[in-house]
């Protein structure tokens, strides 16, 4: 046992530096390395994918209040759109958990691995542009928010993501959207956690102490040491040739994501 709370201490702390230097969602880093330490540990097959997400959205209610603190002690959220976004937010990432219960490790593998292409290409191609729409009306961002709620909670992230470029094109600045990206983190990560909490009650064979699909010495280890490590790399940011390191994690993670969909397709 000692042995596995060090492992997570150091995914934690990695998962940190990663998310504050190159800025990019806890989960998208904590989920792929949950997946190799579970294998090693000998985790049934059919509960990685499962545990990994929900142990991923565990970790991020820790961080996301971490990061909400700081963007709003600077006044860069966004309050309006935050409470706006909230309530689909909130039903779509628990129906997301839900839906991921249902579907198979490979299933939620290959979206992961997919998901992960998606982002590699976005780091070496997209561009930041800012749109010139308004918000939607109540329905149109009720379901924007159900949209970004099912998918964070399938492939296990705080949604950044996805509500950057949204925000972004309803004409917010990429700094406010970034800061309201962050706080809307935290009700996707509440309900999500909630949703692999309760869809894995009493499923049997899941490798313990647990609570449902989150796994605890793997939450106490990662929150230990990220909330530390994240300040750091983002220090590193400022010295470190950033762009530069993007290009390069872009190339792991198309490795990442074609292990991914390699072992869930084998």
């Amino acid at each position: 046992m000692i042995t596995t709370y060090i492992l997570y201490l150091v995914l934690g702390a990695l998962a940190g530096v990663l998310a504050g230097l190159l800025g990019i969602g806890g989960g998208l880093v904590i989920v792929p390395m949950l997946n190799f330490a579970f294998e090693l540990q000998g985790f049934p097959e059919v509960h990685i994918q499962h545990v990994a997400l929900g142990t991923s959205l565990a970790t991020i209610i820790f961080t996301s209040l971490s990061s909400m603190r700081a963007h709003h002690k600077r006044g860069a959220i966004d309050w309006t759109a935050f409470w706006r976004l909230a309530p689909g937010i909130i039903l779509g990432t628990y129906l997301g958990a839900w839906i991921a219960s249902i579907l198979s490790t490979m299933v939620l593998k290959a979206v992961f691995g997919i998901f992960l292409y998606y982002v590699a290409t976005q780091m070496l191609f997209g561009k930041k542009t800012e749109g010139t729409r308004e918000m939607p009306g109540t329905v149109g961002i009720f379901g924007a928010g159900n949209v970004i709620g099912i998918f964070s909670a399938i492939v296990g992230i705080g949604g950044g993501t996805l509500t950057v470029p949204f925000l972004s094109w309803c004409s917010q600045t990429m700094h406010r959207s970034i800061a309201t990206a962050a706080a809307v983190g935290l009700p996707i990560a509440l309900s999500g956690t909630a949703g692999y909490i309760i869809n894995g009650t009493g499923v049997e064979n899941i490798p313990g102490p647990h609570i449902g699909y989150v796994y605890i010495p793997a939450l106490l280890g990662i929150i230990a040491t990220s909330m530390l490590t994240a300040p750091f790399g983002a220090k590193l940011a400022h010295s470190l040739p950033v762009d530069k390191l993007k290009r390069i994690f872009a190339i792991l993670l198309y490795a990442v994501g074609t292990k991914m969909l390699w072992s869930a397709f084998l």
